[in-house]
């Protein structure tokens, strides 16, 4: 569902050719046996899943593949009197580099904003990934890692959204990058507690890391999407105080009463029984692939206007990529946002490239809106129509489903369930005046 993915195939290949060579580099210098196995594939495909550089600064990945390797293999320490690595290899190894990429402020060098955003254009991404993740919670029993740590995000999203009446992370509870991480990077066994009640900690400090790292990330002006890589190593770290914790006679009063005192087969399946009912619930809630919220533009539109925190913020963000999408609608919006100074700073170069823009896809009103910029009209003249049926066709897509060939009809229907009022029919069956324009 990304054409990127194709192209970056061979280089995957590459990569576990060099992690090899590398192993058994490593193995060489303390002159041990090197036993062929699959060890080097789930660091590669774990670190691809979320971090690749560009082709003219690739040889970066291979670095960042290195030190994963490196740090397995030298940085160490004893715990539970063997010697064994502190940090997951891929983990290690995505944290560092997300750090130096946003102290230098180097993010454009990867593909690390698009490998998050593009991860939801393939439709029913969560469930494909829950699905996956049951294999791994039943083979490893990191049940209680990935769970606490959905929940703990969903609940914190959930009073985020009762508190200021919008969505935390813009279109979902959970965004389906960190989904991914807290099934496939946190979750590794050697790097994180090895009690049920330990394992139970470890997911909620991976939930709540997450929640607090976006929002700083965010308010330092850093791309969002590290909040999921940053934290792991972190955790790595506190690993074996989180095994000193649960040694505590508070802390073994409260895993008898949660039930979470020893590991055994039969209490993770129970566990990987509440987690499928509490995924089905989010489900039933549109909290996983269905329509969020945060997915309608009206709602954000409505936001602004009420003040709500940042709404005013994340409708031209949002707006401004489904203008890059070109959308004209959306580029004829931000034109006017800029031109009139609102909830933008006033640049009326800028809206002009906007209106330029959306005019080039056709939308009449850009075209308008442009020749009054042009003529030195008053911003008051600028005018504001509901999108076209092409422009709903950007607007509305969702899960990676294209909506070229989707009827008008059913089009429209979906805006009306996006909040576009104009899009609705009235009781007779018969649309609004709006929806024959856009038509």
């Amino acid at each position: 569902y990304w054409p990127q993915v194709y192209e970056h195939a061979i280089h995957i290949a590459a990569q576990i050719l060099f992690a090899y060579a590398i192993d058994m580099l490593i193995c060489w210098t303390r002159r041990e046996k090197y036993f062929l196995g699959f060890g080097p594939f789930p660091i590669i495909f774990s670190t691809n899943l979320f971090l690749w550089f560009r082709d003219d600064w690739f040889y970066l990945q291979f670095l960042m593949i290195a030190v994963g390797f490196l740090g397995k293999e030298f940085v160490v320490w004893s715990r539970e009197g063997k010697r064994t690595h502190i940090f997951n290899p891929s983990a290690f190894s995505l944290g560092l580099f997300s750090l130096v990429l946003i102290i230098t402020d180097t993010t454009n060098l990867t593909w690390g904003e698009q490998i998050a955003t593009t991860l939801s254009l393939a439709p029913h991404i969560y469930l494909m990934i829950f699905l996956l993740g049951l294999v791994v919670m039943y083979s490893f029993s990191t049940t209680l890692v990935s769970s606490i740590s959905a929940a703990t995000l969903f609940a914190l999203s959930a009073i985020y959204f009762d508190r200021t009446g919008v969505p935390y992370f813009l279109d979902s509870e959970i965004p389906i990058a960190v989904f991914l991480g807290l099934h496939l990077l946190v979750t590794d066994p050697s790097t994180s507690p090895r009690t049920p009640f330990g394992k139970a900690i470890f997911g909620l400090l991976y939930g709540a890391g997450v929640f607090v790292l976006y929002e700083l990330l965010d308010f330092f002006g850093s791309p969002t999407f590290y909040d999921k890589l940053l934290c792991v190593p972190l955790l790595n770290l506190s690993v074996q105080l989180i095994d000193r914790l649960v040694r505590t006679r508070m802390a073994t009063d409260w895993a008898e009463r949660l039930k979470l005192v020893t590991a055994t087969k039969r209490s993770n399946m129970v566990h990987m029984a509440i987690w499928i009912a509490f995924f089905s619930w989010m489900s039933l809630l549109g909290s996983t692939d269905g329509q969020h919220t945060g997915d309608s533009v009206p709602f954000w539109q409505q936001a602004c206007a009420d003040d709500r925190r940042r709404a005013c913020e994340r409708l031209l963000l949002i707006e401004g990529g489904y203008c890059r999408s070109n959308v004209g609608w959306a580029c004829n919006e931000m034109g006017i946002h800029y031109a009139e100074g609102k909830i933008a700073n006033a640049d009326l170069v800028l809206s002009r490239s906007f209106f330029e823009r959306s005019c080039r896809t056709g939308f009449w009103d850009g075209c308008v809106n442009l020749r009054r910029l042009q003529r030195g009209m008053g911003v008051d003249t600028l005018t504001h129509q509901p999108p076209r049926v092409a422009d709903l066709r950007g607007l509305l897509r969702q899960g990676g489903l294209t909506l070229v060939d989707m009827p008008e009809a059913e089009l429209l229907a979906r805006a009306c369930d996006h909040g576009w009022e104009f899009a609705c029919a009235d009781e007779t069956g018969a649309f609004s005046a709006g929806a024959a324009k856009a038509q």
